[in-house]
Parts: structure tokens; C-alpha cells; sequence
């Protein structure tokens, strides 16, 4: 969700599931947990499952925010990945903070979600809030030890499985499979190992998260075609784009120039050639 209100007062209420926010402009006061709280521009929410809570504005200029609904047991899975063994749900004690780490991640995820993205990057982004929520979370170690343990863990099966072998699996079922949709899960299931293990031995031997990568094939790929002659629309279809407006977007970020200016150059490439004083 990504809102903005200012007559606007929510009745009290809950979700079934976790609820972390971003506030962008202004500030909204809400009651949770027989409290009342505000959140200003930068800060985070967090919400557990059933915890009632209502909503208004501040002011009367009202307030903006973006808001991830996230179901227990997407968390939970993700959350396993993260630590490398089985985790409990958690609790969040405070429904607002200010960390700008889960604010910017927080805003990563939700633009992932619902923007185009596709499935290798909303799981990377999810995992990235996974992570910074640990922090937040009620009775567990401290995070700073967490993420150590995750980490050397992961270090220990690289090392174990050989560094470049299990990203070398992924390497190949991206090569093999980038113009279709390819998940978190088929990384796992090519490397070996849980999904976040997989992330991070490509990542580690590559540079790149695998969604990036990804996307580098697709546009590799869509440069060959427009060379070619092929639309921008056709070529964006066929590389596994989902629409050319997706296309030209990555393109110009990658290359400095759209996909009808790349196919251009290349058509006028050979008259150019065969103008040329002998």
C-alpha cells in the first residue's frame, strides 16, 4: 500500500498477518498496545499479527506512507534462510522506530513488489528487511551475534562445498533460463543448499545478486536482437522483460541510451560503412 491521507481516521483494527511501514511526509499518531505512538517522516512501523491498533494525522497537511503486509509464514521461511536453521516467529515490542537501514530496505521491497520486479529480486529484497528487522525482534540473541552465526555459517558450507561450485550451478540455470521466471526456490534446488546459502555463494563469487544478473543476460540478450533489427517490443518480450517500458527503463540505466536509439545505430551502421571513400 502507498498512501496518502489527511481527513482520514482508521477505526481500530488489526491483520492477520505482519505489517511494516515506512511514514514519507508529515506524521500519523495511532494507539497500539496501550500506547500512543507517533510516526514522523523516516520512520519505521512494525506491527505483529492481531496487534489492534488505529490511525490520523497529525496535522491537517496529513501524512504519506508505504505499507508491506507479509504473511507468518513467509516470514518464517525467510527468516530460516537468514539464520540457517529453523526460526520461531517474532515479536516486535516497539510499533515505531527510527532505523534508516529498514527504511531504505523497506522502500527497496515495496517498489520490488509493486513495480516489475521479478521473483529472485523481491526474495533478495525481502531477505534485506529480513535482516534488518533482527534488530526489532523480542527475545532472541542480540543482532550483531545473529547475523555473525548466519554468516559464518555460510562461510563454513562455501568453504565446505567449494567456493565456485554451487555458484557455478546457479551461474548455469541463469544462463540456461533467463528469459523465464526463475525463483529462489530453483536457485536452492541448483545449488545445493537453502536459498539464502545460494544468494550468497553467487554473490560472494560473482559480485552481483543473482536478480541483477539476471537482468544483465536479459539485456545482453535484447542488444543482440535490436543489433539485429528486431523491435524494441518484440525484443523486450522475447529476453523476458515485461513490457518494453521495463525494457527501456533498465536499458537507459545500463547503457545510457533507449533501446530505439541502440536499434537505430545499428541499422545505420552498415550504410555508414559502405559510404566510406575507399
Amino acid at each position: 500500500m502507498h498512501a496518502h491521507f489527511s481527513g482520514h481516521v482508521y477505526h481500530r483494527h488489526s491483520h492477520d498477518g505482519y505489517s511494516f511501514g515506512v511514514t514519507e511526509e508529515g506524521a500519523q499518531a495511532f494507539g497500539c498496545r496501550n500506547a500512543q505512538h507517533v510516526s514522523a517522516a523516516g520512520m519505521i512501523m512494525t506491527f505483529n499479527p492481531d496487534d489492534p491498533h488505529d490511525g490520523h494525522a497529525v496535522t491537517e497537511n496529513g501524512f504519506t506512507y508505504r505499507m508491506i503486509h507479509v504473511g507468518p509464514d513467509l516470514l518464517a521461511a525467510v527468516m530460516s534462510d537468514v539464520a540457517g536453521r529453523p526460526a520461531g516467529l517474532p515479536l516486535f515490542p516497539v510499533p515505531v522506530a527510527d532505523d534508516q537501514l529498514l527504511a531504505v530496505r523497506l522502500r527497496r521491497l515495496h517498489g520490488a513488489v509493486s513495480g516489475q520486479a521479478g521473483a529472485l529480486e523481491v526474495y533478495e529484497r525481502l531477505a534485506g528487511v529480513v535482516c534488518a528487522l533482527d534488530r526489532h525482534a523480542a527475545g532472541r540473541a542480540p543482532r550483531r551475534a545473529r547475523l555473525d552465526a548466519a554468516d559464518a555459517a555460510a562461510d563454513v558450507w562455501l568453504a565446505g562445498a567449494g567456493r565456485a561450485a554451487p555458484a557455478d550451478r546457479v551461474r548455469d540455470l541463469l544462463h540456461a533460463g533467463y528469459a523465464g521466471q526463475v525463483t529462489a526456490d530453483d536457485l536452492a534446488a541448483a545449488a545445493g543448499c537453502s536459498r539464502f546459502a545460494a544468494y550468497r555463494a553467487f554473490r560472494s563469487a560473482f559480485g552481483l545478486p543473482p536478480s541483477d544478473y539476471q537482468r544483465q543476460l536479459r539485456l545482453r540478450a535484447a542488444r543482440t536482437l535490436l543489433a539485429a533489427g528486431t523491435p524494441a517490443a518484440e525484443a523486450a518480450a522475447a529476453v523476458g522483460f515485461a513490457d518494453q517500458a521495463h525494457l527501456t527503463r533498465w536499458f537507459r540505466r545500463y547503457y545510457g541510451i533507449t533501446p530505439g536509439e541502440y536499434r537505430l545505430a545499428g541499422l545505420e551502421r552498415p550504410a555508414r560503412r559502405s559510404a566510406r571513400p575507399r
